[in-house]
């Protein structure tokens, strides 16, 4: 077994009704709170009450896609202008990684490219960020137990990580029902972002036995009951099985690798706007096939096929399966949640080279099971075109 650290929220708070603590736990951190949240501003209205109830002052930020640098900045600025205390992130992984950097960035001197990976100088932060409280709505993306925050940078048209172990947050707050008002396409999306966040830490070069715990049982809770909660949006059991399956892999991811899945969505992302987590359902069993196939090819006798025969077992509920079951199983519930296709964002063929060649600088690629050639890397995304 490999060595390995693990890190992760100061303070995990997982259960439905949750969100009713926030006032209680944020009063303690001081009483000035920038909101950082997404779209639809009345789901907080409960989040504004108990914390004004509680009697804090709140400013609010609202995020409406996935975050860029301008918007990261501009409230760095305000909440320094603001004297700001603490900051709540609430909503997807879009507000949540904001309102991560948001408060990372506000205590710590200069500028944000000063500190961004691949795009920037990547210097490390030395100052603690303002207390941090992350509270998702969706089951995807795991944030609010990651120490990094992915940024568009719309002019070079990629996605980078504002990265450091300072910027786990204080207090992460999880609470089921905040879940049960998404639409289907978006709990598909997430869903499966959470589904792939689980995979791919377990077949990457960065897997350990400890992280293996949190991806296995996590498949098997997405396995279980990702369609349910598509199907029947207040199946109060799917939607916490999902909440814990995201959360577990938030974990995994922040304390191992991801894939080639993450490699290619971050940079599908930046340059056709499409979300996440649609990008994520759709390369999935791509990835998967192909990887299986080049390790059969290269390294027929590695761990990593035994982990993906392990995949196949946990989402067939078989023993008696193969690798492929396992592919076919994602292949099969993609078209039953209707992922669509890449080409529906506007991705061509006569573009897979400039997104193959950012997708290989990713820090993600770095992490998947075997090295993709570009003609590999062509294949996955002609098989995810339609």
């Amino acid at each position: 077994m490999p060595g390995f650290e693990f890190a992760t929220a100061d303070r995990i708070i997982f259960g439905a009704g949750t969100i009713q603590k926030v006032g209680a736990l944020a009063k303690k951190m001081g009483r000035k709170a920038l909101i950082v949240l997404g779209k639809d501003v009345s789901r907080a209205e409960r989040l504004i009450e108990n914390l004004h109830s509680s009697g804090l002052i709140t400013q609010v930020l609202q995020v409406e896609s996935e975050p860029d640098v301008s918007e990261v900045q501009v409230g760095v600025n305000s909440a320094r202008e603001s004297q700001i205390d603490m900051v709540i992130g609430f909503g997807g992984g879009s507000a949540l990684d904001a309102g991560k950097a948001i408060a990372s960035l506000v205590t710590n001197p200069g500028e944000i490219y000063d500190y961004l990976e691949v795009v920037g100088a990547g210097a490390p932060l030395t100052e603690k960020p303002l207390p941090y409280i992350a509270i998702p709505t969706t089951a995807g993306t795991g944030s609010e137990v990651t120490r990094n925050a992915v940024l568009s940078v719309p002019d070079r048209q990629v996605k980078v990580s504002l990265r450091s172990p300072l910027m786990l947050p204080k207090i992460a707050l999880i609470d089921p029902e905040l879940t049960h008002s998404l639409p289907m396409n978006v709990t598909a999306y997430t869903g499966m972002d959470a589904l792939t966040q689980l995979v791919e830490p377990y077949v990457s070069n960065r897997a350990n036995q400890f992280i293996d715990l949190f991806c296995t049982e996590g498949i098997k809770l997405a396995g279980t009951s990702l369609e349910r909660a598509c199907l029947n949006g207040n199946d109060a059991t799917a939607r916490q099985d999902m909440a814990l399956a995201s959360l577990f892999g938030g974990l995994a991811l922040a304390n191992a690798k991801l894939g080639a899945v993450h490699g290619l969505a971050a940079v599908l992302g930046a340059m056709f706007q499409a979300p996440h987590g649609a990008l994520c359902a759709r390369l999935l069993p791509e990835v998967m096939q192909i990887n299986i196939r080049v390790l059969s090819e290269r390294a027929p006798a590695s761990i990593y096929m035994d982990r993906y025969l392990s995949i196949a077992r946990i989402l067939t509920s078989r023993q008696g399966v193969g690798v492929q079951d396992g592919v076919r199983w994602v292949k099969q519930l993609s078209e039953r949640l209707a992922i669509p296709g890449l080409s529906v964002y506007g991705v061509k063929v006569a573009l897979f080279p400039v997104v193959i060649e950012k997708a290989q600088q990713a820090s993600s690629m770095k992490g998947n099971p075997v090295e993709l050639t570009p003609e590999e890397l062509a294949e996955i995304l002609h098989l995810a075109l339609t």
